[in-house]
């Protein structure tokens, strides 16, 4: 049987604008337990920020986490899939594009979810030791 991206993605989005602070954004992770966030302007996605992004481009460039914003920090030369395609379809984006996190968008260009690596472990393998550590509970 065939599954679509939309059978395994997350969809309970948080969401940022794109000057808003590395620091919000960062906590913003902390609090909710996760790696990555949408940046939208409006209902438009523009990119998205990973925990990743925040250490290099920000942490790492010195710059002020309360003055950055995630404009600065984030990735916005996106790969993106639809709902409605096949889960194989995000594999093989992730392969090609070695990221661990893709936006799903709908006909509009709108942020409705993410897919990640783990998401796709957990589908596809749950006791594999990526799908175990995506499992777990966080460790705030």
């Amino acid at each position: 049987m065939t599954q679509h991206v939309r059978d395994v993605m997350t969809t309970d989005l948080v969401t940022v604008a794109p000057q808003t602070s590395v620091e919000v954004v960062a906590q913003m992770m902390r609090d909710e337990d996760i790696g990555a966030v949408p940046v939208t302007e409006g209902d438009r996605l523009r990119g998205l920020v990973s925990d990743r992004d925040l250490v290099v481009r920000s942490v790492a460039a010195k710059r002020d986490p309360g003055r950055a914003t995630v404009a600065d920090a984030c990735s916005d030369d996106l790969i993106t899939v639809g709902p409605d395609d096949d889960l194989g379809l995000a594999v093989d984006v992730m392969r090609e594009h070695p990221v661990r996190r893709v936006p799903v968008v709908d006909q509009a260009e709108r942020a409705v979810g993410v897919i990640s690596l783990g998401d796709l472990a957990i589908e596809r393998d749950p006791r594999s030791a990526p799908g175990d550590i995506s499992a777990a509970r966080p460790n705030k």
